[in-house]
């Protein structure tokens, strides 16, 4: 989203951690905490404010969504703020889906974004070909390279253990999903789930991506069905309204979907020349995995609106 979307609370949130010295004097210290203390009631305040939807949602101009029981959706502003507060750079949200019972500032750590990548009509003739095992091949060589450049730039590697769910793919209604287990700081690192699901329309993809720790993914699993069956396009807009003679196609099938924030190797592998051309300016950049990042920083700030004890540096 655009520059003035930044929220001044998040960066009170965050800057204060990076910022704050280290100091021994008493005084300075309660100083301290009642200042984080103030901007977590801020933030609390914030979040207690939100209107969540239930019932029939816009996502986007393409499709709409059935809000599940046991579930509520925050706007596409709210959704953008909340995503920065938790340490994310700026993006275009459509949403996001909460169990209904959720504090935002909670323990409980797994949600739903929805985007739309308007990139082309993706194909599906190389669903049943695609050796799955082959590919996250090709991903963890090509992640260890991507590596690389996040350490110089100051952020975690991130290692793509493997398939926490192989994917799958519906060719009656045009959807797929799969999970990786990544894990962030080397061989220490905490374990984190990436659940992706992308929804095949005319010109473009819905992507949902459910992010949480290992421990959330049977809850994922669970909820995946009504994940998937929540979401349509609208008319005119579904994977039977393609026109070929009009509409522009994607110049990659399903494994380029999954392979496609991987790594530029597994791409050029693949044929995706589009794909290379419209990613690497993304790849390069934290932006690159930002969901995935989603849980570790939620972790961080978990600890951020607890109090800490009088006795802690």
């Amino acid at each position: 989203m655009k520059k003035q979307f930044i929220w001044p609370l998040m960066a009170l949130a965050f800057g204060l951690m990076a910022a704050m010295p280290v100091r021994a004097a008493q005084p300075e210290k309660e100083a301290d905490e009642q200042t984080r203390q103030e901007n977590v009631s801020k933030i609390r305040e914030w979040v207690d404010g939100l209107k969540f939807q239930t019932g029939e949602v816009p996502v986007g101009t393409v499709a709409k969504a059935k809000v599940p029981d046991g579930y509520k959706y925050l706007n596409p502003e709210d959704s953008g703020k909340y995503l920065q507060l938790l340490g994310n750079p700026p993006a275009e949200v459509l949403g996001i889906l909460f169990p209904k019972d959720m504090d935002l500032m909670g323990d409980s750590r797994w949600f739903v974004v929805l985007e739309y990548e308007k990139e082309g009509h993706v194909k599906d003739d190389d669903a049943a070909k695609i050796d799955y095992n082959d590919l996250l091949d090709d991903m963890k060589k090509s992640s260890a390279e991507i590596n690389k450049e996040r350490v110089k730039q100051g952020y975690d590697a991130v290692e793509i253990v493997g398939w926490a769910a192989s994917p799958r793919y519906d060719a009656s209604t045009h959807k797929l999903y799969w999970a990786k287990d990544l894990k962030f700081g080397g061989a220490d690192g905490e374990h984190t789930l990436n659940y992706n699901i992308r929804m095949l329309g005319r010109e473009g993809v819905l992507v949902a991506n459910a992010v949480g720790g290992m421990q959330d993914l049977k809850d994922i699993e669970k909820a995946t069905p009504d994940i998937l069956a929540m979401v349509d396009f609208t008319p005119g807009n579904r994977y039977e309204d393609y026109n070929p003679k009009t509409d522009h196609t994607a110049e990659y099938g399903i494994a380029g979907l999954i392979a496609g924030a991987a790594g530029l190797k597994v791409a050029a592998k693949l044929g995706i020349f589009a794909l290379i051309a419209k990613k690497a300016v993304i790849l390069w950049k934290p932006i690159a995995i930002a969901l995935a990042v989603i849980a570790s920083r939620f972790k961080k700030i978990v600890g951020f609106f607890r109090k800490k004890s009088p006795d802690a540096v």
